[in-house]
């Protein structure tokens, strides 16, 4: 790697650090010719399918986009940061997975309500919405009923009424005691 200060042809790596998600590198380096010391991070590249839009049109994948998405389905509800990065990061990995260049956007939708399924039944309405266009009522409906037969729900609030489910079952045997 050249270097910042002088542009010689050469510098040495004196320490690395990996980070805490493992995803990166820290390199301090330093000049041989001039003595100055700077900081490289190196990332692994890898290539995600090109999204297309359902009116024909190519973006390249953004994981801002993707988080967005999360955030408005997941507004004002209590699922933590961890578990939302945790769920883009699931998604990305779907995205990887796959083998193929171009990906339509309908897919990214699919993978995300899968997560979202998983994380919140109302941030999954939310996204469903949207996504799937409810026009009225109806369409509500006849997503939530599919939802609360398909779905066990433990470690959720119920959908509609009804008796709240135990988040913490360690706390219900406390209780009990």
């Amino acid at each position: 790697m050249h270097c910042l200060f002088c542009q010689h042809h050469d510098t040495r790596v004196i320490d690395s650090r990996v980070s805490e998600d493992g995803a990166t590198i820290r390199r301090r380096r330093e000049c041989e010719a001039c003595g100055e010391r700077f900081s490289t991070l190196e990332t692994i590249e890898l290539k995600l399918p090109t999204i297309i839009k359902s009116d024909g049109r190519r973006e390249h994948f953004d994981a801002r986009k993707l988080r967005a998405g999360f955030d408005r389905a997941l507004q004002k509800r209590s699922v933590s940061e961890e578990a939302i990065e945790t769920a883009v990061r699931a998604v990305v990995h779907q995205l990887r997975m796959t083998t193929e260049r171009e990906l339509a956007s309908r897919r990214v939708g699919e993978f995300v309500m899968g997560e979202l399924r998983r994380l919140d039944h109302v941030g999954y309405v939310r996204f469903a919405s949207v996504y799937r266009s409810f026009e009225d009522v109806a369409d509500f409906r006849e997503e939530l009923d599919r939802l609360e037969r398909d779905l066990p729900g433990e470690g959720q609030l119920p959908l509609l009424g009804g008796d709240v489910v135990s988040i913490d079952k360690h706390a219900d045997k406390n209780r009990k005691k």
